[in-house]
Protein backbone atom coordinates (compact mmCIF):
# COMPACT_ATOMS: atom_id res chain seq x y z
CA UNK A 1 0.00 0.00 0.00
CA UNK A 2 2.74 2.33 0.68
CA UNK A 3 4.53 1.99 -2.71
CA UNK A 4 1.21 2.68 -4.38
CA UNK A 5 0.48 6.10 -2.30
CA UNK A 6 4.32 6.85 -3.05
CA UNK A 7 3.68 6.24 -7.18
CA UNK A 8 0.44 8.25 -6.71
CA UNK A 9 2.00 10.87 -4.89
CA UNK A 10 4.80 11.11 -7.40
CA UNK A 11 2.66 10.92 -10.26
CA UNK A 12 0.79 13.89 -8.91
CA UNK A 13 4.04 15.44 -8.50
CA UNK A 14 5.68 15.36 -11.53
CA UNK A 15 2.41 15.63 -13.76
CA UNK A 16 1.90 19.35 -13.02
CA UNK A 17 5.88 20.06 -13.33
CA UNK A 18 5.91 18.39 -16.74
CA UNK A 19 2.95 20.52 -18.21
CA UNK A 20 4.99 23.77 -17.27
CA UNK A 21 7.93 22.31 -18.84
CA UNK A 22 6.11 21.48 -22.12
CA UNK A 23 4.01 25.09 -21.52
CA UNK A 24 7.16 26.82 -21.31
CA UNK A 25 8.80 24.66 -24.23
CA UNK A 26 5.93 25.76 -26.34
CA UNK A 27 6.09 29.07 -25.73
CA UNK A 28 7.59 31.71 -28.76
CA UNK A 29 10.83 33.25 -27.88
CA UNK A 30 10.92 37.02 -27.61
CA UNK A 31 12.48 38.93 -30.33
CA UNK A 32 14.65 41.70 -28.74
CA UNK A 33 16.63 44.58 -30.58
CA UNK A 34 19.16 46.29 -29.56
CA UNK A 35 20.20 50.43 -29.73
CA UNK A 36 22.66 52.74 -29.55
CA UNK A 37 20.76 55.75 -27.52
CA UNK A 38 23.64 58.53 -27.48
CA UNK A 39 24.22 57.65 -30.79
CA UNK A 40 20.82 58.29 -32.14
CA UNK A 41 20.66 61.15 -30.23
CA UNK A 42 24.12 62.85 -31.47
CA UNK A 43 23.42 61.88 -34.79
CA UNK A 44 19.64 62.86 -35.49
CA UNK A 45 19.36 66.10 -37.42
CA UNK A 46 17.39 67.66 -34.26
CA UNK A 47 20.36 66.02 -32.42
CA UNK A 48 22.67 67.71 -34.06
CA UNK A 49 20.94 70.87 -34.43
CA UNK A 50 20.49 70.69 -30.41
CA UNK A 51 24.20 70.22 -29.97
CA UNK A 52 25.26 72.88 -32.27
CA UNK A 53 23.54 75.26 -30.30
CA UNK A 54 25.48 74.11 -27.34
CA UNK A 55 28.65 74.45 -29.11
CA UNK A 56 27.85 78.11 -30.31
CA UNK A 57 27.05 78.84 -26.44
CA UNK A 58 30.95 77.18 -25.77
CA UNK A 59 32.55 79.12 -28.28
CA UNK A 60 31.22 82.52 -27.34
CA UNK A 61 31.78 81.15 -23.65
CA UNK A 62 36.04 80.83 -24.83
CA UNK A 63 36.16 83.48 -26.26
CA UNK A 64 34.95 85.45 -23.20
CA UNK A 65 37.01 83.67 -20.63
CA UNK A 66 40.15 84.32 -23.01
CA UNK A 67 39.53 88.00 -23.10
CA UNK A 68 39.06 87.61 -19.11
CA UNK A 69 42.43 86.13 -19.14
CA UNK A 70 44.06 88.38 -21.22
CA UNK A 71 42.84 90.88 -19.16
CA UNK A 72 44.18 89.37 -15.84
CA UNK A 73 47.33 88.31 -17.91
CA UNK A 74 48.00 92.31 -18.14
CA UNK A 75 47.15 92.82 -15.08
CA UNK A 76 49.82 90.64 -13.96
CA UNK A 77 52.15 92.37 -16.50
CA UNK A 78 51.41 95.17 -15.08
CA UNK A 79 52.23 94.44 -11.23
CA UNK A 80 55.49 92.53 -12.39
CA UNK A 81 57.20 95.52 -14.72
CA UNK A 82 55.83 98.14 -12.55
CA UNK A 83 55.56 96.76 -9.11
CA UNK A 84 59.10 98.36 -7.85
CA UNK A 85 58.25 101.35 -9.44
CA UNK A 86 55.17 102.43 -7.34
CA UNK A 87 54.54 103.37 -4.11
CA UNK A 88 53.09 100.71 -1.48
CA UNK A 89 49.03 102.16 -1.70
CA UNK A 90 49.14 101.61 -6.11
CA UNK A 91 50.96 98.71 -5.83
CA UNK A 92 48.52 97.01 -2.80
CA UNK A 93 45.75 98.68 -5.23
CA UNK A 94 47.70 96.48 -8.20
CA UNK A 95 47.55 93.68 -6.31
CA UNK A 96 43.87 93.84 -5.85
CA UNK A 97 42.72 94.36 -8.79
CA UNK A 98 44.97 91.42 -9.80
CA UNK A 99 43.29 89.18 -7.24
CA UNK A 100 39.80 90.00 -7.88
CA UNK A 101 40.57 89.31 -11.88
CA UNK A 102 41.87 86.02 -10.75
CA UNK A 103 38.37 85.03 -8.45
CA UNK A 104 35.83 86.62 -11.05
CA UNK A 105 38.00 84.33 -13.32
CA UNK A 106 37.67 81.37 -11.51
CA UNK A 107 33.56 82.35 -11.09
CA UNK A 108 32.98 82.75 -14.43
CA UNK A 109 35.30 79.45 -15.41
CA UNK A 110 33.05 77.00 -12.99
CA UNK A 111 29.36 78.93 -14.03
CA UNK A 112 30.47 79.00 -17.77
CA UNK A 113 31.09 75.01 -16.83
CA UNK A 114 27.75 74.61 -14.83
CA UNK A 115 25.75 76.41 -17.68
CA UNK A 116 27.40 74.55 -20.02
CA UNK A 117 26.67 71.00 -18.70
CA UNK A 118 23.03 72.11 -18.05
CA UNK A 119 22.62 72.72 -21.65
CA UNK A 120 23.59 69.49 -22.40
CA UNK A 121 21.48 68.00 -20.15
CA UNK A 122 18.39 69.82 -21.32
CA UNK A 123 19.48 68.88 -24.53
CA UNK A 124 19.78 65.10 -24.52
CA UNK A 125 16.29 65.14 -22.67
CA UNK A 126 14.58 67.12 -24.62
CA UNK A 127 15.54 64.23 -27.72
CA UNK A 128 15.80 61.56 -25.67
CA UNK A 129 12.24 62.16 -25.05
CA UNK A 130 11.04 62.56 -28.11
CA UNK A 131 12.86 59.15 -29.18
CA UNK A 132 11.18 57.22 -26.76
CA UNK A 133 7.66 56.58 -28.90
CA UNK A 134 9.79 56.25 -32.18
CA UNK A 135 11.77 53.49 -30.45
CA UNK A 136 8.66 52.05 -30.00
CA UNK A 137 7.22 52.71 -33.12
CA UNK A 138 9.98 51.06 -34.91
CA UNK A 139 10.49 48.27 -32.61
CA UNK A 140 6.68 47.32 -33.51
CA UNK A 141 6.88 47.63 -37.51
CA UNK A 142 9.94 45.14 -36.84
CA UNK A 143 8.20 42.72 -34.51
CA UNK A 144 10.56 43.04 -32.04
CA UNK A 145 9.06 42.38 -28.54
CA UNK A 146 11.99 44.51 -26.14
CA UNK A 147 14.66 46.98 -27.46
CA UNK A 148 18.05 47.11 -24.91
CA UNK A 149 20.20 49.74 -24.81
CA UNK A 150 23.85 49.00 -25.64
CA UNK A 151 25.93 48.99 -22.30
CA UNK A 152 29.76 48.53 -23.01
CA UNK A 153 30.23 47.97 -19.40
CA UNK A 154 27.31 44.89 -19.69
CA UNK A 155 27.46 43.83 -23.50
CA UNK A 156 31.02 41.99 -24.42
CA UNK A 157 29.19 41.81 -28.04
CA UNK A 158 25.80 42.14 -29.94
CA UNK A 159 25.31 40.96 -33.49
CA UNK A 160 25.10 44.38 -35.59
CA UNK A 161 21.79 42.81 -37.57
CA UNK A 162 20.45 43.28 -34.11
CA UNK A 163 20.66 46.98 -34.05
CA UNK A 164 18.08 49.61 -35.38
CA UNK A 165 20.22 52.46 -34.28
CA UNK A 166 20.08 53.52 -37.66
CA UNK A 167 16.37 52.78 -38.44
CA UNK A 168 15.34 55.05 -35.41
CA UNK A 169 17.51 57.94 -36.29
CA UNK A 170 15.58 57.65 -40.14
CA UNK A 171 12.69 57.43 -38.32
CA UNK A 172 13.19 60.79 -35.82
CA UNK A 173 14.64 62.32 -39.04
CA UNK A 174 11.07 61.78 -40.49
CA UNK A 175 9.19 62.11 -37.75
CA UNK A 176 10.25 65.68 -36.32
CA UNK A 177 11.77 66.86 -39.26
CA UNK A 178 14.32 70.02 -38.27
CA UNK A 179 14.18 73.29 -40.83
CA UNK A 180 17.47 73.49 -42.83
CA UNK A 181 18.44 69.98 -42.25
CA UNK A 182 19.24 67.76 -46.08
CA UNK A 183 15.51 66.94 -47.23
CA UNK A 184 15.52 64.37 -49.84
CA UNK A 185 16.12 65.75 -53.09
CA UNK A 186 12.59 66.12 -55.44
CA UNK A 187 11.92 64.45 -58.29
CA UNK A 188 12.07 66.68 -61.10
CA UNK A 189 9.50 66.50 -63.44
CA UNK A 190 9.89 65.04 -66.99
CA UNK A 191 10.31 68.16 -69.40
CA UNK A 192 7.44 67.66 -72.06
CA UNK A 193 8.73 68.03 -76.15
Amino acid sequence: MSRLILRVFFAAFCIPVLGIAQTAAQAPAAKIAWMNLEQAIFSCDEGKKEFSEVQKFVDAKNTELENLRKEAESLRNQLNVQGSKLTDEARADLESQVDAKDTNLQRFQQDTQKEIDNRRVRATNYVGKRLLPVIEKVAKEKGFNAVQYFNSSRDAWVDPSLSITEDVVKAYNQTYPVAGAKAPAAATPASKP
